[in-house]
């Protein structure tokens, strides 16, 4: 079976779809394939792979028509951030209300905005969604690229945008050079119910292990936890049982939130550096975690991702605009801009989580001193301090 559409996705997750409904927006019409299941609508239970949405990719789910769907199921605000030292005097506080907002942003189950996106996805009819289709090769040719699936379907397209995360097949079979490092930690995610409420909080301390993250969900004794530490000190943490690992996270808190009831939902994620020196091929580009991975001790990796869709897409309508008739999507010189821009941001927010990792966590105790005073100017250093954190929420 032969079917042609203008631009297949590979990769049907958050950024996959949110690309997906971009380019779909602009008339072309769009195939996303993934091998996982079709999303569903978040259960009860609360999964504990979350993200710090900020203000830019809250704007750009708007814009697709999703907002309403995600906080339809669950969505929290947090009006404040914390950050300190764990045995050291440095603190940094931040508000919504010091910049002139409501919020900072807000914390998100993967699952409910992948689900909010596919709901919007199904909707348009100029996008087919094909879950549970797994792809088995990818030929990129002068006129046209390729796509077979395991179940005998071939996809044809003007281009393959690959949003097929870490570890993408699309990227493997395109040969794209990949740069990549092993962060030497691990990260722990949970969900936890707190004796004090969170009041709307993110808190994140940098503990002599690693930065542990306090992030607030929708319940008011309710936080979704990232704790990286290095390998073995995640594997003696996973083999506590729940008494015990509850006492180990509340102290590591500074008991800020009083004790700590762990979910029977641990799990440990291995963290990994990557970076593709090359994004574009003809017929081919990268977007999201297939392009870049970076520590997750700020919360900005799927901003990162959304920030390429918004990008890409922004110069897809320009390239429509510019070209009345005969406009090629394969052609790379299309998106070099895109490249370079996503690059740029790319390498600087590896380069500053990597700045962040190294102060905090491998630096004598005196240096680190020096760092809590600095800490504590820039919390009374309003302008510059609102400079950050508008920076970080996309603003």
């Amino acid at each position: 079976m032969m079917q042609s559409v203008d631009i297949v996705i590979i990769g049907g997750g958050m950024v996959g779809l949110s690309a997906a409904l971009g380019c779909a927006s602009l008339g072309y019409q769009v195939a996303v394939v993934d091998r996982a299941t079709e999303p569903q609508i978040a259960s009860e239970q609360i999964a504990n792979r979350v993200s710090a949405i900020n203000a830019a990719s809250q704007q750009w789910l708007e814009k697709l028509g999703c907002w309403s769907g995600i906080m339809a199921q669950r969505a929290t605000p947090y009006r404040t951030m914390s950050v300190w030292q764990a045995d050291q005097f440095g603190q940094l506080n931040m508000t919504a209300n010091e910049l002139g907002q409501q919020v900072l942003g807000h914390i998100i189950e993967n699952q409910v905005i992948t689900s909010a996106l596919f709901q919007q996805a199904q909707q348009q009819d100029n996008l087919q969604l094909c879950y549970g289709a797994a792809c088995s090769k990818l030929h990129l040719n002068e006129r046209e690229a390729w796509l077979a699936l395991e179940d005998g379907t071939m996809l044809g397209a003007q281009l393959i945008i690959c949003a097929d995360g870490a570890n993408s097949w699309g990227r493997k079979q395109a040969n794209l050079p990949l740069t990549f490092r092993d962060y030497g930690h691990h990260a722990i995610v949970a969900t936890v119910k707190t004796d004090l409420p969170h009041e709307h909080c993110a808190r994140q301390v940098f503990t002599q292990d690693g930065p542990l993250a306090f992030l607030p969900l929708h319940e008011p004794n309710l936080c979704s936890i990232v704790w990286s530490v290095p390998p073995e000190r995640a594997d003696e943490l996973m083999a506590l049982p729940a008494e015990r690992f509850n006492r180990k996270l509340t102290a590591a808190l500074d008991s800020q939130l009083g004790l700590c009831d762990v979910a029977d939902d641990r799990a440990s994620i291995p963290l990994t550096m990557r970076y593709a020196r090359q994004w574009l091929k003809h017929r081919l580009v990268l977007m999201g975690d297939a392009a870049h991975t970076i520590h997750p001790l700020a919360g900005q990796g799927v901003n990162l991702g959304f920030a390429d869709v918004i990008d890409f897409v922004a110069a897809l309508e320009q390239a429509k605009a510019n070209h009345d008739e005969g406009l090629d999507l394969g052609d790379p010189q299309l998106w070099r801009g895109y490249e370079r821009k996503r690059k740029t941001a790319a390498v600087e927010m590896i380069t500053a989580m990597e700045a962040i990792k190294q102060t905090f966590s491998e630096l004598p105790l005196p240096v680190k001193g020096i760092i809590g005073v600095g800490m504590n100017l820039l919390n009374k250093a309003s302008p510059i301090k609102n400079a950050l954190v508008k920076r970080a929420m996309g603003l």
